[in-house]
């Protein structure tokens, strides 16, 4: 018989607040560019938290939770993202291009998850892409064709049904655990 953890029993194998910077992060980078949901953000942050990434870039018209530096920040972030606003290092930078060049400048890969007619199916990816940058679009309009010519490649999460795609939150999920997955193996293969 299976008997379910309690909230404190998980705790105990948590990181804190107070230790998260100790802790090995997956070395991806996201860029969020005018995602229009603050819930959608807030589910981001929530699971960029679950798979430990190095940092989020929000840009654009991409809500943001209130911050010392950032007042005006959106409530509905902190409320769907149940405190991962304070364990996920992130920014405000309303140009994307500026970030991406950054990155670029420093070697790191830039991927789009975006369909496109030179992209592929997430799960080809191989271990050798880290350090990453993964570039997250608009839920209607996606990725713009100005921040795709900065991409190195671009990816997609093959769909089965009559929809073009999935929520741009549920997308990331699958992407950034799959990332996790690979690092986590090429990590522990080299111990």
């Amino acid at each position: 018989m299976m008997k379910k953890l309690t909230h404190d029993e998980i705790s105990k194998s948590r990181s804190t607040l107070e230790s998260i910077h100790n802790v090995t992060k997956l070395p991806v980078y996201v860029v969020l560019n005018s995602i229009r949901s603050s819930y959608n953000v807030g589910s981001i942050f929530r699971t960029s938290d679950g798979a430990m990434i190095e940092k989020l870039y929000l840009c654009g018209y991409t809500p943001y939770p209130p911050h010392p530096d950032y007042p005006t920040g959106k409530k509905e972030v902190l409320k769907t993202s149940l405190g991962a606003t304070e364990s996920v290092r992130w920014e405000y930078v309303k140009h994307p291009i500026e970030v991406i060049k950054s990155m670029k400048e420093n070697g790191i890969k830039i991927c789009a998850l975006e369909l496109t007619e030179k992209s592929f199916p997430y799960y080809e990816l191989n271990e050798d892409i880290f350090p990453l940058c993964l570039l997250i679009g608009n839920e209607i309009s996606g990725v713009s064709q100005e921040l795709l010519d900065l991409c190195d490649f671009s990816i997609e999460i093959p769909q089965f049904g009559i929809k073009q795609s999935l929520n741009v939150a549920v997308a990331y999920g699958v992407t950034i655990f799959k990332l996790r997955e690979m690092y986590d193996l090429k990590f522990k293969s080299q111990q």
